[in-house]
């Protein structure tokens, strides 16, 4: 089906030990060689080296020489902790994310930043978050993309218990990701959007507010619908292809790394 990059991600099993991502990785590589494996969150790193009792370092360099390429930035949310002390309290704190990737990168592995914002946060939130990250990417360059997720709430548990907002507005959305754009100007040069979350009617306005990714086609998503997202699961170059037309606007098909595979249009 032309899948470049498989994504590993997921809550923490109690019964799993850190060998369990490792196995995983490997198994993924053994079954499709060239695939790039994307995976695991920087509480599932971190998680996976407590329980081993190895450092950081140790453990991801075993993640990549098991086949791991990249981190995804989930887990991230929103890097203030006085927000994570309520929306996620039971995963890791600001410094052990920013620490997870910092280790990642310093062993040669890639990584993005994630920000989900418009649940229970305000924008002085949203700038720590940038602030922290733009931080850490002017010391080890290994970020690739920043990417605004903004908060599918119809199913969130923290929504369903009148504890968080619908979401962003529009213009938040419009407005994060425009001041991404300023604010990693010079450090980080691509700023992606999630179609699956805003749909493609909002994907066409955001690539005019400072956006120059699309992100993946994907297949089977099942993340954001389960959070109640209508959007699809899976996209086609044709239908990426009509969403750039109007806006005249190149197309073209990447790596996970930002390496240009093929120029599609434009």
């Amino acid at each position: 089906m032309g899948a470049t990059e498989v994504t590993l991600q997921g809550g923490i099993h109690p019964n799993f030990d850190g060998d369990y991502y490792i196995d995983v990785t490997r198994a993924v590589k053994e079954a499709v060689p060239d695939m790039h494996v994307h995976g695991f969150t920087a509480l599932e790193v971190t998680e996976g080296a407590r329980r081993l009792g190895e450092d950081l370092h140790t453990y991801l360099r075993r993640l990549q020489d098991a086949g791991l390429a990249s981190l995804p930035g989930t887990a991230a949310e929103i890097l203030d902790d006085s927000i994570r002390a309520v929306l996620c309290p039971d995963k890791i704190s600001t410094d052990e994310w920013l620490d997870c990737h910092a280790a990642a990168h310093e062993i040669g592995l890639r990584s993005n930043i994630t920000i989900m914002f418009g649940s229970i946060e305000h924008t002085d939130s949203w700038a720590r978050h940038m602030l922290r990250t733009r931080a850490l990417q002017k010391v080890t360059g290994g970020f690739t993309e920043f990417v605004g997720l903004p908060f599918v709430h119809m199913a969130s548990p923290i929504y369903l218990q009148k504890a968080a907002r619908r979401g962003p507005t529009f213009r938040e959305t419009l407005l994060m990701h425009a001041v991404a754009r300023i604010v990693y100007r010079g450090v980080i040069d691509n700023i992606q959007l999630s179609w699956v979350k805003i749909g493609e009617a909002g994907a066409a306005q955001m690539l005019r507010a400072g956006c120059n990714d699309l992100g993946g086609t994907l297949m089977d998503e099942n993340i954001s619908r389960s959070a109640g997202a209508a959007h699809g699961q899976g996209m086609t170059k044709d239908r990426f292809e009509a969403l750039v037309a109007p806006l005249g606007r190149g197309l073209a098909q990447r790596t996970t790394t930002y390496e240009l595979v093929d120029s599609l249009r434009g």
